[in-house]
């Protein structure tokens, strides 16, 4: 209900303040359930993409948002689940089918699951290697896949945590939809592993095609711990 109700409030704020933009939107199936998988740019991208689809989308987020003790990090949680945002613990193992359970039951109830495969935002504005989760909801469920790209975030948003600036202007490009039993098909006699694999990789080359992003072939975490200990060598020396 929370959702529904800002919805129309929030996109008036953030049309009047950055005016972002969608194409290809007839791409999302109308009725059923359906995955957006998206390219991670940005804080941003979880307000400006679904604030722009016409149906609702649920997006699985990581759980430290709603594990705070404090007046206001409860408050902030209970507003992310209004908006339709799920926690998730990413520690993988059991916790990693947890949340696989979850995209599952939002798609048996005919809706739209938002998904970000490369599991985290890009630290570089670059698009890496996709984490395969976005395969196993789309095999089990039979939702077709719906690549999407966000343009301008990373630059808009570069060096602040929350607010994105004005320019560039942020935009959603939409394309059609896969059919994840097909790619599968395309990968018959080869290891389960490797056809999930086949069918991210499928996901992650329409995205960058739609996004114009040069491809990494490593995770996003990755790059950002690898990141985070070059700094920390450099505080020390």
């Amino acid at each position: 209900m929370l959702y529904e109700l800002a919805k129309p409030f929030v996109m008036t704020v953030v049309r009047l303040c950055w005016n972002p933009t969608i194409s290809g939107q007839e791409n999302i199936p109308a009725s059923g359930p359906v995955i957006l998988a998206s390219n991670h740019q940005a804080y941003s991208d979880t307000v400006f993409l679904p604030g722009q689809v016409r149906r609702s989308v649920h997006f699985l987020g990581k759980g430290e948002i709603f594990s705070g003790r404090g007046p206001i990090k409860r408050l902030a949680a209970a507003v992310m689940r209004g908006l339709h945002v799920m926690p998730v613990d990413r520690s993988g193992g059991t916790a990693s089918r947890s949340a696989i359970q979850a995209g599952l039951d939002v798609l048996a109830q005919g809706k739209v699951l938002g998904i970000y495969p490369e599991g985290t935002r890009s630290p570089d504005g670059r698009l890496h290697r996709g984490k395969t989760g976005v395969a196993r909801l789309a095999l089990a469920s039979g939702a077709p896949i719906v690549p999407v790209a966000m343009l301008g975030a990373h630059e808009a948003q570069r060096g602040r945590r929350w607010f994105p600036r004005r320019h560039p202007r942020i935009r959603a490009v939409v394309g059609a939809p896969l059919d994840a039993a097909q790619i599968a098909a395309e990968h018959a006699g080869r290891s389960e592993g490797e056809v999930l694999r086949g069918v991210t990789d499928a996901v992650m080359d329409a995205i960058a095609e739609l996004s114009g992003q040069e491809r990494v072939d490593e995770y996003a975490a990755d790059v950002k711990r690898r990141q985070r200990e070059q700094r920390e060598q450099d505080a020390a020396s």
